[in-house]
C-alpha cells in the first residue's frame, strides 16, 4: 500500500467514523462566522469534507444539526454552572457570584454554542432532548437561588422560580450586551463581570439578602 493509499484510506475512515462530530464542529465554526441562521447543511458538509448527502445520515435537516449543537452546549453549560456552584462552597453568596461569572465565561468561551442555544430560534418544545438539556441548566440556577434565598427575610422574597428567572435574565442580558466582542462592549468603563457583580449586589440588597451599608 502506497502512502497515498494510506492517506486516502485514513481520510475515508475519519469521515466515516467521525462524521457526526465533524459536522458539529463545522456547524460551530460556521455559526461563529455567519451566525446561527447564516449557514446551510450543504456548507457544513463542505467544511467537514464530505458530500452534500452525507449529513443526512445523522441529521434530517439544518435545524436538527443546530439543535444538537444547542443540546451539547446546554450540557456543557450545566456542567460549568454546577462546578461553579460547588454545593455552595465556600459560602452560598460566594458560590452564587462564581455561578454568575461562569455564565459569562461560557458565553465568552463558547460563542457558537451560546448562539445556537439562545439565538437560533429553536423551540425546546419540539425536542425532548433539547428541553431536558435546557431544563438541567436552569435547574442549577433554581437550586442556587433557593440556597441564597434561605438567608433572606422570607416576606421580601418573590417566588423561587421567578427569582431564578430574574437571575437568568440579568446574566443573559449582560452576556449578550456587554460580553467580549459585543458592539456595546467599548461604550462602558466596566467589564461584563463587574456589571453583573454590581447588578446582583443591587438585586440581593433589595431582597434583604445582603444588608444595606449604612
Amino acid at each position: 500500500m502506497t502512502n497515498r493509499d494510506r492517506d486516502e484510506r485514513g481520510r475515508r475512515g475519519y469521515h466515516h467514523g467521525n462524521l457526526r462530530q465533524a459536522l458539529l464542529d463545522a456547524a460551530r465554526q460556521l455559526i461563529k462566522q455567519q451566525g446561527a441562521a447564516g449557514f446551510s447543511l450543504t456548507e457544513a458538509a463542505r467544511l467537514a469534507g464530505v458530500s452534500a448527502a452525507a449529513p443526512y445520515r445523522h441529521f434530517r435537516d439544518r435545524e436538527a444539526l443546530l439543535a444538537q449543537v444547542a443540546i451539547s452546549g446546554f450540557e456543557q453549560f450545566a456542567d460549568r454552572l454546577e462546578a461553579a456552584w460547588n454545593d455552595g462552597v465556600p459560602s452560598p453568596l460566594q458560590a452564587f457570584e462564581n455561578v454568575g461569572r461562569a455564565y459569562l465565561a461560557f458565553a465568552r468561551d463558547e460563542p457558537a454554542s451560546y448562539s445556537a442555544m439562545f439565538e437560533a430560534g429553536l423551540s425546546v418544545d419540539d425536542s425532548p432532548e433539547l428541553k431536558a438539556a435546557a431544563d438541567r441548566a436552569f435547574d442549577v440556577l433554581r437550586r442556587v437561588t433557593a440556597a441564597v434565598a434561605q438567608t433572606a427575610p422570607q416576606a421580601n422574597l418573590p417566588p423561587g422560580a421567578l427569582m431564578s428567572l430574574h437571575v437568568w435574565a440579568m446574566s443573559h442580558g449582560i452576556a449578550t450586551l456587554f460580553g467580549d466582542g459585543k458592539p456595546c462592549r467599548g461604550k462602558v468603563p466596566l467589564t461584563a463581570d463587574e456589571i453583573l457583580d454590581a447588578g446582583m449586589l443591587i438585586y440581593l440588597r433589595g431582597l434583604g439578602i445582603i444588608p444595606t451599608e449604612k
